[in-house]
């Protein structure tokens, strides 16, 4: 076995045992009160009445209808953000142009901003009584309280997470490959496909994976704009609360326990990519 030459990790390994134990258990203790005793009480409380409740809570056409509106939100933003997360990480590791640093500036900005502004500036922008408002009104275009304005929201909101995935894995790779490409002959998109897709696949596919579960769990900003109309915009987030509100808590917890399970899924998909695809996820290997 080699020598450990990094004196910071050695010290650390050559701490006494029970400070080793004491750090461990704290994390664990902490990970306990904030993940696990929560999720444990969203499933207990789901199940309280039995299966027979749940099959009743999602017989319901409003729950139905806030888990078809949460998939089809997902399943548009998350191809939007792809398109803009590869173009954007391209343009900023590959090219020197004016404006590089303003646009990775708001590229971060939604991880800035709180998701309820994000939803008024909608509401400003495309309101009955925002700057779009009376156009949109006269045109019968509906944004706002709308699938349009939380697609809009929803989008805003998960904008960096495959963007911010890409731009460091790119950078550190260089242009050398796809510059070899074009010398011999390849096109600009064939080089992308050929070269630089192979090289990101991983890193891409684990920022879809934030993303998504991000887009299905968002409440603050599609609140402000869905309207909270019950079966039309509410989605399963904004449809639990509605449900707590309303004093129906196993309903209530057996929607939140679907978004728990998706978001499981998403965290196991995300910790296996993690675990079979480490150092190409952090730039240093490819598969």
């Amino acid at each position: 076995m080699s020598e450990i030459s990094n004196p910071t990790v050695a010290s650390a390994l050559s701490e006494p045992r029970w400070v080793r134990w004491s750090l461990i258990l704290i994390g664990l203790a902490y990970l306990s009160l904030v993940v696990l005793l929560p999720l444990a009480a969203i499933f207990t409380e789901a199940l309280r009445k039995g299966v027979g409740a749940l099959h009743e809570v999602f017989a319901d056409d409003a729950t139905y209808s806030a888990i078809i509106l949460t998939l089809t939100v997902a399943a548009i933003t998350v191809p939007l953000n792809l398109v803009f997360g590869v173009a954007a990480a391209w343009a900023i590791a590959k090219f020197e142009f004016p404006g590089k640093s303003l646009l990775i500036t708001f590229i971060d900005l939604p991880f800035s901003v709180s998701p309820v502004v994000s939803g008024l500036i909608f509401v400003l922008l495309f309101g009955a009584q925002g700057l779009f408002g009376p156009w949109l009104a006269a045109n019968d275009i509906k944004i706002i309280f709308a699938l349009p304005g939380i697609v809009l929201a929803t989008t805003f909101v998960t904008l960096p997470f495959i963007a911010r995935e890409l731009i460091p894995l790119m950078q550190e790779q260089g242009t050398a490959e796809e510059e070899a490409a074009l010398t011999l002959g390849a096109s600009g998109l064939r080089a992308f496909i050929t070269v630089t897709l192979p090289n990101i696949r991983w890193a891409l596919l684990y920022g879809v994976l934030l993303c998504n579960a991000r887009a299905m769990g968002e409440f603050g900003a599609v609140a402000v704009v869905s309207g909270h109309i019950r079966g039309l915009t509410n989605t399963m987030p904004l449809h639990v609360e509605i449900l707590y509100n309303e004093y129906n808590f196993v309903g209530a917890f057996a929607v939140a326990a679907l978004l728990a399970l998706l978001a499981l899924v998403t965290l196991g998909a995300k910790s296996l990519l993690e675990w079979r695809y480490g150092d190409a996820l952090a730039g240093k290997g490819r598969h």
